[in-house]
């Protein structure tokens, strides 16, 4: 790996991790479009988002659940079906024909939600949640981010703040706990088939622990800057416009 990009991916990561933990997520989506701009092997992005999503999501989680910021009874639903789907996702290995339009697909529908939520963080008033429905949603949830080394945090926090089933702080320790035992899942799901990971992590790994830091201590107690969060979104559609077009 060329020195100019060995120095300025850790320092992206470290930006990424710090937006993302402000929310309650751990990044994947952020680091896939880092790993994506500088070209990282497809072979090598999944392991590597995934292991960096466990490190920054459990110290999200960690932040969100002392300020009270989670729920039981919206995490379980979710996570009963997601966690074993996430599991066999992340046990396929895709080929890069099928995988890049995939994560470039997931890139870009991160963007449009990252951009609008950044607008839409008004309390209303709470539904109960339909646990069949939840339980259908996690499995698809888990069966997509084993498949691309995404948490899921990006498709459930949107839906839970749009069926109502939980207010936007609430949402952000729901998400990092979801991200962490998915992710998890995931890896392990991908060590069953390819137990091997890329020997730079623990670089970007260090990067991605201090951004996650910084940003769950602040997003457990406020929300994260929105005019940031719309920066990202345009930083997701050119890495996921790359990985489908080229």
């Amino acid at each position: 790996m060329e020195l100019s990009i060995s120095l300025t991916l850790p320092i992206l990561i470290f930006l990424a991790a710090i937006l993302y933990a402000s929310v309650g997520h751990g990044g994947a989506s952020g680091y896939l479009a880092v790993m994506a701009l500088f070209g990282v092997a497809p072979a090598v992005m999944k392991p590597t988002a995934l292991t960096l999503n466990i490190l920054v999501s459990a110290i999200a989680f960690f932040k969100f659940y002392r300020a009270g910021c989670f729920s039981w009874r919206l995490f379980l639903p979710f996570a009963l079906t997601s966690v074993p789907l996430a599991f066999v996702g992340g046990s396929f290995v895709l080929p890069t024909t099928l995988y890049k339009p995939i994560v470039g697909a997931v890139l870009i529908y991160a963007a449009i939600r990252l951009f609008f939520s950044a607008k839409s963080a008004q309390a209303t008033e709470l539904r109960p949640v339909i646990i069949p429905v939840a339980v259908l949603l996690g499995a698809v949830i888990g069966l997509l981010s084993g498949l691309t080394g995404v948490g899921g945090g990006i498709f459930l926090s949107p839906l839970l703040v749009f069926l109502r089933w939980g207010d936007v702080r609430q949402t952000g320790g729901v998400a990092a706990a979801f991200i962490l035992v998915n992710s998890i899942s995931g890896l392990l799901g991908h060590f069953s088939v390819v137990a091997e990971l890329p020997s730079f992590i623990p670089v970007w790994a260090v990067a991605a622990v201090a951004g996650g830091w910084l940003g769950a201590e602040f997003g457990s107690r406020r929300l994260g800057n929105p005019a940031l969060r719309q920066l990202l979104a345009a930083v997701l559609v050119i890495a996921g416009l790359k990985m489908i077009l080229v």
